[in-house]
């Protein structure tokens, strides 16, 4: 199993991007299914996943897949998530704000048709909470890390690419 990954990272290293955006994105639908819905900043952090792997499908049906420009194409784009998940995991830990958006308190002052509609037109799900946690990092914290890993991969086998 391990030469076998070893391999895909070395000779096909869009294709392991591409099954690595998969994963990544079967897992957040996966808690979405069990029961942790998305705040808006996590749907964001979904997008460069999407991307990547139709550009990875489209890559590897047209031959481009080994192309140089196309890895650095896949680090833009894990890149720009990490970005997004390191605002998001920011937001979480209340070291800056988020978008009002998602992440304001409803305000409940006013009479009683005033602060039910502000319940009523407020987000479902905060962006500066933290459904889940393991050993202490969020999940917009491990998303951070894992896209930054593979955009760092992406732009070393771009670089390194024959």
């Amino acid at each position: 199993m391990i030469n076998t990954l070893k391999t895909a990272m070395n000779e096909q290293p869009a294709l392991f991007a591409g099954t690595a955006a998969f994963l990544i994105l079967a897992t957040a639908f996966g808690f979405q299914f069990a029961g942790y819905p998305p705040c808006e900043m996590c749907w964001w952090q979904r997008y460069p996943y999407m991307a990547v792997i139709a550009a990875t499908i489209i890559a590897l049906t047209s031959g481009n897949h080994k192309k140089t420009w196309f890895l650095f194409l896949l680090a833009a784009l894990f890149l720009t998530d990490a970005g997004i998940a390191g605002f998001h995991a920011g937001v979480e830990q209340k070291w800056w704000e988020g978008p009002t958006t998602c992440s304001q308190a409803v305000d409940l002052s006013g009479d009683i048709s005033t602060a039910l509609e502000n319940i009523m037109n407020a987000p479902l799900v905060r962006c500066d909470e933290i459904p889940w946690s393991l050993f202490g990092i969020s999940m917009a914290g491990y998303n951070f890390l894992l896209a930054l890993a593979l955009g760092l991969f992406c732009l070393v086998k771009g670089r390194t690419n024959d």
